[in-house]
């Protein structure tokens, strides 16, 4: 008999067999309704076999779908990004179909012919509606306004009987985008790098590049540019953009636009649902050439994919740490090689991972030294504060206010630079120094001002701000301790009350439109300092922006994380490389209690390479990413004695292996997170150590029970 093994979206470590019933065609990567239990569930063919017998009866599969079936690159995708993150392949596979789950748009209402029928009376106005529509269905309108004609003429003949009125599927219509329409004028880097990512897509087969560039060098329309030559040489060929930020796709659609004459598909969670399934559709049909998406964008069903950028490629926000665990960056060059096409990961300040493998000649690096044009890269100043000490409760020092000062004289436009949302990072008793935490939730409330309440940032939950300290009791004895950006904002409108001012961070553009909005306002000139988290620090180019100022240079550089100072030297350079993008020179300041620190003075010195020098030896010293693997294994339940209990299990139940090491278990930073109480194990393994089969040897040598969670985390970014 023939057997088909079907991918099913639910937590299960592989595929179910399901007898193909007589006359029944199926195969790889076809969708499927079968049997689970008393219900039927949409599944994913990965195999289809024949045998002789099965020592257990089989129940068949209840038919083939009529939906397109997931092309065989996708399905080796999904199956192999299951097997390296250790995620049950068939939620893999859901995650390609979730455009596909979407609803469809609603029908459009269109009117078309009758056959041959003629109208009683034949009018030149009849005429010109039924020589206007032809053989085609169109809107009402619009067929009235390509006959010049009232709506009356067109009611009438449907009243005759002539015309009538059809509801037809709303199919997205993606125009080829035209590689000759607008050419960029590109210097001699440009160019090079260019024609090296062309020769990497049309010489077939898979190959990775580094597209490395310092802030405003123009790798946009290097690789721009790479896309025009590939579309000339296949017009069929599809490409997809990933960006880490909503914020950033229109600013990159608008110029996309531009260069191609025609508007590239989006893909994320702002688009709305009818539209993703449109452009799912799209995708699989290969009506669509160009995507412009989030990281979930690479699990589309691409069935002629050239080329992958991954712009901004060091963002953490790659990295996906809810459900299903993963780094968009990491799958991206997975895809690639898998369809065997290009990836450019793009950069001003490459991960260490990535340039550990340009090094290594694993990928072509390609240099972008120099800003595009006359713009030159920002002067950044270290502003020491144990010299320059702001007064009690303001946080820009004296040389900062003086230079944010000149700045509005000149007509010019200041970023103040601080990563943290809200007003105030703490809310305390003065009386008895109790902490103001979200329930069941170790993780502090942040004060909002704007909205008056105190809002977790993990979990969501908010509050009015209390009249009395919920600990001791105490009225009027809540205190706000640090900045936050709208604490920062307060201060700038008192010191300019003259200069608009605006705040951008994810509570003031919660969504793509207002962040749009936002940024036409800034690019046009209607803000003069813009107070903002790392949402404006990537990716936004602001030709009057000549001043940032860091409010906190030292924020990213407490706490033990391991990533903590490739973090702060990337976000900074990307902030401070905000300054200067046009003709204007540019400066940034830097307020910090630690001016010696390594990370600020190789900012300081713009000397990109030695900090990755020494960052790089440390990290091999203590045999840690790129140098060796680490992954974390996550347990959690709202019960704390079987939390123990799984943990002190899967701690007795270490393989035995050598170049590798188990830490834990150990409480989480935030041990408690909506009511679960959360334990961390960290391996860390030499780099040619099987890191996955480790892991799946290991996690079954226990049973988890139901009440419990256990996460794996390969390559982990977050250490809460």
């Amino acid at each position: 008999m023939k057997v088909a093994s079907v991918l099913i979206p639910l937590p299960v470590p592989e595929a179910f067999d399901y007898e193909a019933p007589e006359g029944m065609t199926l195969a790889r990567g076809d969708q499927v309704a079968v049997p689970l239990g008393p219900r039927l569930i949409r599944g994913v063919v990965s195999e289809v076999f024949e045998t002789t017998g099965s020592n257990r009866r089989l129940k068949s599969v209840d038919s083939r779908l009529d939906d397109p079936a997931l092309p065989a690159g996708v399905m080796d995708f999904v199956e192999w990004a299951g097997r390296w993150t250790l995620s049950p392949p068939g939620e893999m596979a859901a995650t390609a179909l979730k455009g596909l789950r979407a609803p469809s748009p609603r029908p459009e209402r269109k009117v078309r012919r009758v056959g041959d029928r003629q109208p009683a009376r034949a009018t030149p106005a009849r005429t010109g509606v039924l020589e206007a529509l032809g053989e085609r269905a169109m809107a009402g309108a619009d067929l009235a306004r390509s006959a010049g004609v009232s709506s009356g003429v067109i009611k009438g003949l449907i009243d005759e009987g002539v015309l009538e009125i059809v509801e037809i599927a709303a199919e997205a219509a993606f125009d080829r985008p035209d590689p000759d329409h607008a050419p960029a004028t590109l210097n001699g880097d440009q160019a090079a790098a260019a024609a090296a990512l062309v020769d990497g897509v049309t010489g077939g087969g898979f190959r990775p590049f580094l597209l490395d560039g310092v802030t405003g060098s123009g790798k946009t329309e290097a690789y721009l540019e790479a896309i025009a030559r590939v579309l000339r040489a296949d017009p069929a060929a599809q490409i997809l953009i990933l960006l880490p930020e909503i914020a950033l796709t229109q600013a990159l659609i608008e110029r996309i636009t531009a260069r191609f004459g025609a508007a590239p598909a989006e893909w994320h969670s702002g688009v709305a649902p009818p539209r993703r399934r449109q452009v799912w559709e799209a995708v699989v049909a290969g009506r669509c050439n160009i995507v412009v998406g989030a990281r979930s964008a690479l699990f589309l069903p691409f069935v002629n994919l050239r080329l992958i950028v991954v712009d901004e490629e060091h963002d953490s926000s790659f990295k996906q740490e809810e459900g299903l665990v993963y780094h968009g960056r990491d799958l991206a060059v997975a895809r690639a090689r898998i369809e065997k096409a290009a990836v450019v990961l793009a950069s001003a300040t490459p991960s260490l991972e990535t340039l550990w493998n340009a090094q290594a000649g694993r990928y072509d690096w390609l240099k972008l030294g120099a800003r595009h044009g006359v713009a030159v890269m920002p002067d950044i100043e270290l502003l020491d504060l144990r010299q320059h000490t702001p007064d009690p409760q303001t946080w820009l020092s004296q040389p900062l206010r003086l230079a944010v000062a000149e700045t509005l004289a000149r007509g010019e436009q200041t970023l103040l630079f601080l990563n943290r949302r809200g007003y105030a990072p703490v809310v305390l008793c003065r009386v008895c120094g109790h902490r103001l935490t979200a329930p069941d939730t170790d993780s502090w409330l942040v004060e909002h001002r704007y909205t008056g309440r105190l809002v977790c940032h993990l979990t969501g939950f908010s509050m009015a701000r209390p009249k009395q300290c919920p600990s001791c009791g105490a009225e009027d004895s809540l205190v706000s301790v640090g900045p936050g950006v709208e604490r920062v904002e307060e201060e700038v409108r008192q010191l300019f009350p003259e200069a608009r001012t605006a705040v951008f961070s994810s509570d003031t553009v919660p969504d793509a439109k207002s962040a749009r909005a936002l940024i036409q306002r800034m690019t046009d000139g209607e803000i003069d300092i813009l107070v903002a988290t790392q949402a404006a620090a990537k990716g936004h180019n602001f030709p009057r922006l000549t001043l940032v100022g860091v409010v906190d240079a030292d924020l990213g550089l407490r706490g033990g994380d391991l990533r903590a100072a490739e973090r702060t030297y990337q976000l900074l350079a990307q902030a401070t490389g905000r300054a200067g993008r046009a003709d204007r020179p540019g400066r940034a300041i830097l307020q910090t209690w630690t001016p010696e620190h390594p990370v600020l003075q190789a900012l300081a010195a713009g000397d990109r390479d030695a900090f990755v020098e020494a960052e790089m030896a440390e990290r091999e010293a203590a045999a840690l990413p790129p140098f060796g693997r680490l992954a974390a294994i996550i347990v959690s339940s709202e019960n704390a004695a079987a939390v123990e209990k799984v943990a002190a299990d899967l701690a007795q139940a270490i393989p035995n292996a050598e170049r590798l090491e188990v830490y834990g278990p150990a409480d989480a930073p935030l041990a408690l997170v909506r009511g679960r109480r959360r334990k961390r194990l960290l391996v860390r393994a030499d780099r040619d150590v099987n890191l996955q089969a480790f892991l799946r040897a290991w996690l079954t040598r226990v049973k988890i029970p139901a009440s419990v969670r256990l996460t794996v985390d390969v390559d982990p970014y977050s250490f809460l």
